[in-house]
């Protein structure tokens, strides 16, 4: 079997968030046998901007997974909302249309106390998350493939 590569696209508004995501999903990622070699991260301006490196990165036939990491904490203003609905929205979209799975590994948080219990390590890392779900469901794509 071909070695499998992962893409990590990381919104990195929140830089010291987006360091805490990376690092959970690339431990998800080496837990699973994956090796560094084959992990690329992206890094990106914010949430908003996922799905179309989601997207770029699927359509590149280079990735057999995309682990989406970002965070968006509310505002004083429905700027959150959109953020939060849109990138939902878009790397579903990215998934559906090229089939390349698309793990949503972005926090959508009231405050940062929140934002740094669901990073760092722990049942609710948000990153190792989309990690793992990228991994299980290139997993099932591989089967089906066979």
């Amino acid at each position: 079997m071909a070695e499998r590569h992962f893409a990590i696209c990381v919104g990195s508004f929140y830089e010291d968030l987006a360091e805490r995501l990376v690092d959970g999903a690339k431990q998800a990622f080496a837990e699973a046998g994956v090796k560094d070699g084959q992990i690329e991260v992206f890094k990106i301006p914010g949430a908003f901007e996922l799905p179309l490196a989601a997207h770029y990165c699927a359509t590149s036939d280079r990735f057999a997974g995309v682990a989406c990491l970002g965070a968006v904490i509310r505002g004083e203003t429905d700027h959150y909302d959109f953020v939060c609905s849109e990138a939902a929205r878009g790397i579903q979209t990215v998934q559906l249309e090229t089939g390349v799975p698309c793990g949503f590994g972005v926090l959508t948080v009231e405050n940062m106390e929140q934002a740094l219990a669901r990073t760092g390590g722990g049942k609710r890392d948000t990153g190792a998350n989309a990690a793992e779900a990228v991994l299980r469901m290139a997993e099932m794509r591989t089967g089906l493939s066979l």
